[in-house]
């Protein structure tokens, strides 16, 4: 089953800023905890930015992506 993209190009450009911090912050903290937890956070969010599909989004019924 293909999943319909669903995040548009504003979207995906605050997703991927939002993953570039996260992933940042993930490398510059001393906690291993907050480390694994903020890295992961961010690996999520460019995920959704890079494959254009935001599986949160899917119940909530919202699609930013006007090319649909």
């Amino acid at each position: 089953m293909a999943l319909t993209k669903n995040v548009g190009p504003m979207d995906k450009n605050i997703r991927l800023a939002a993953a570039g911090v996260l992933i940042l912050a993930g490398l510059m903290v001393s906690s291993v905890t907050m480390k694994i937890v903020l890295t992961v956070a961010g690996l999520i969010v460019l995920a959704t930015a890079v494959l254009g599909v935001c599986l949160a989004y899917i119940p909530l019924n919202i699609n930013t992506n006007k090319d649909n």
